[in-house]
Parts: structure tokens; sequence; C-alpha cells
């Protein structure tokens, strides 16, 4: 057989290999329960106890007076545990049960969170009830907490969180943090036909925690609303703008 003719047998093996289905791990959508760290519990629950550790104290001030969000907008947790005495406790909820959780520390120093999540998890995914018109997503939990939407918890949402999102059935407007990584997050929603706002906040408004605490909560929302665009054309765009973030 010629040179000429292998390479043309190889080719029509390579359209019938194209041709056929391919085998697709199924999704997991399992989220199993998971405990918080040891002694951990409810900010409120503490209070109650009478509570008046000075990390704990500190952590209300990084709340109400750093953060400027409201005491009802989450079910802040904190631990007396080594390690995250000086840490925010954020419990991830699936069905009424504890999935895992993020604890951000209040003072600089790394690791800035303790993270325990399982892979597909969307954070306050059970608070999108089917009275919403549109899903808003974002990249962080602060960000979700200060709108009440959900957040992937990176730029880079997997197969699984696109699914649980799609799963909902209604139209969806990411709102990616206002930095280069956030464009990957656009392309994502390219990818998923999703809806894409990008307000002209001020420059050192980077995501939408920074923007509910400087403009508050409904003025946020309503120019996430305002600046809601589906056009995949000028989504690309808003997305190169991000990109080219990093050279300015």
């Amino acid at each position: 057989m010629s040179d000429t003719d292998i390479s043309k047998l190889g080719l029509i093996t390579l359209k019938h290999k194209d041709d056929l289905p391919t085998a697709r791990k199924p999704l997991n959508f399992e989220l199993v329960e998971k405990p918080l760290p040891d002694d951990c519990m409810s900010i409120n629950d503490w209070i109650k106890e009478g509570c008046q550790e000075p990390e704990l104290l500190a952590v209300v001030d990084y709340i109400v007076n750093e953060r400027k969000m409201g005491w009802d907008w989450c079910n802040w947790h904190w631990s007396a545990a080594n390690g995250y005495r000086d840490r925010v406790i954020i419990p991830f909820y699936h069905e009424g049960k504890v999935v895992g959780y993020t604890g951000r520390k209040i003072k600089p120093g790394k690791p800035k969170y303790l993270t325990d999540s399982q892979s597909g998890y969307v954070y306050n995914l059970d608070r999108q009830k089917y009275d919403r018109k549109f899903i808003i997503v974002v990249e962080g939990h602060f960000d979700a907490i200060a709108i009440d939407c959900a957040a992937i918890m990176t730029n880079e949402p997997n197969e699984a969180q696109c699914a649980r999102i799609n799963a909902l059935g209604r139209p969806v407007i990411v709102v990616p943090d206002k930095d280069n990584p956030g464009a990957k997050l656009l392309a994502s929603a390219i990818a998923n036909d999703w809806g894409v706002s990008l307000p002209p906040w001020e420059d050192d408004i980077k995501d939408v925690a920074d923007a509910v605490k400087r403009y508050g909560r409904l003025y946020t929302l309503f120019t996430i609303l305002h600046y809601h665009e589906t056009n995949k054309i000028k989504i690309q765009l808003l997305k190169k703008k991000l990109e080219s973030i990093h050279d300015e």
C-alpha cells in the first residue's frame, strides 16, 4: 500500500472515530452532609450564651462595620477552635442540610479562606426561589450574600455547576468580578447562553460586594438589571475588556 493510500485510510479512520458517540461521565449531583469546624455555631447562639471572646467580637465588627452587611443577610457562624477564631464561618446549605463551609480570615494573612466544598456545589442556590425572574450568578460568597444570589465560588464553573444552574429553567445573569480572571466567567456565560451584566461602577468597585457597600443593595441590583446584556457579540467585547485589565 502506498504512503498516499495509508494517509487516506488514516483520515477515514479519524473521521469514523469522530462520528462515534462519545461516552460521557455521568454528572454527580449528590451532595453529602458534612460537619462544620469543631466548636462552631451561629454567632447569634454565641451571643445568647453571653460569649465575650475578643475574637468573636472582632468577627462581629468585621461583618457589620468592615463589610457593611446586614445581620440577617446570612447565618453567620464562628468557631472557638484554633485556626478558626479569627474567621467568619459561612455554612454551605443544600436542601436544609450543611454540605460544607468556608472560613474567611478577617485580618491580613494566609490562607485567606479555609474551605470545605463539594464539586458541583453552587452557593445559595437553594434560595433562588421560583418566583424570581432571573438567576444572578457571581463569583464569591460575599458577593452572593450582598444581593442574595448564587455564587460558583470560582471564575470557571464546572459542568455540574452549570447543569445545576440551568436546571432552574430561568434566564441567568452573570456578574463577573471586574478583573482579568473575570473574563473566564464570561467565556462560560457565552458557552451556556447566559446573559451578562458589567455595570459601569466606579473604578475602585471590583465586585458586587464592593458595589453594595458603596451604593446599597437596591441601587446595585438596579444597575445589574439595567446593564443586562444577552447579545453574544457585545458579551465578547465585555470579555475582551476584562482580559485587557492586566495591561492597564
